[in-house]
């Protein structure tokens, strides 16, 4: 026996209600982008950040906007935003509608599709494709096209089971954030050299 699962798309049924909850339920789970013409890009979720109601560092902290409307649909959904000027992150809405909590992938261990993230990242080792949020979306082609996207229907971005048995999940402070940084809100694969945070913060 090798271990692996066959891959299916995820449910929403299966998706935990609370963003804390979702957060853990992700690490290990795949996040999948076809790309048409029999092209994919895939990898398992080792990182993740839980944004929960009232946390200043939401973004749905001031309430719902036209930027950041997508956080508030009904979990499950993809909620991508550009930020720094830079880059774009992908979250996923994690509570009932109109609720704005959500989940913040950090990292990804490329599975398939390497050499299409490649293209994306040119000269980045593997470990780095999609090693923080703005690696993430870029070795994936994600942009705000995708905002809004039901990752639990089908369509070009989606939520995979895990193809492999999940090892225990580290939780630590959160990272590159003023504020409520302190909170234990960020979880992660033990082990994993996939990992955006600092060795002090991946034990």
């Amino acid at each position: 026996m090798s271990g692996k699962s066959r891959l299916r798309r995820l449910r929403r049924a299966e998706l935990p209600m609370h963003a804390t909850a979702l957060a853990q339920f992700l690490i290990g789970k795949t996040l999948v982008h076809d790309l048409g013409r029999g092209q994919r890009m895939s990898g398992r979720i080792v990182e993740t950040e839980a944004y929960l109601v009232g946390d200043a560092a939401a973004h749905s902290f001031r309430g719902k906007t036209a930027r950041n409307q997508s956080l508030f649909l009904e979990r499950g959904h993809a909620y991508v935003y550009f930020i720094y000027g830079c880059w774009f992150s992908l979250n996923v809405s994690a509570d009932e509608a109109d609720v704005g909590s959500g989940v913040l992938l950090r990292a990804i261990e490329p599975l398939s599709g390497i050499e299409l993230m490649q293209r994306q990242r040119p000269g980045a080792a593997l470990y780095d494709l999609a090693r923080g949020p703005g690696r993430l979306a870029t070795a994936f082609r994600i942009n705000r096209t995708l905002d809004g996207v039901d990752l639990c229907a089908p369509g070009p971005l989606w939520l995979g089971t895990a193809v492999r048995p999940v090892p225990p999940v580290g939780v630590s402070v959160r990272i590159g954030i003023s504020k409520e940084a302190h909170r234990p809100l960020r979880f992660y694969e033990r082990g994993s050299s996939y990992l955006s945070g600092t060795k002090a913060l991946n034990l």
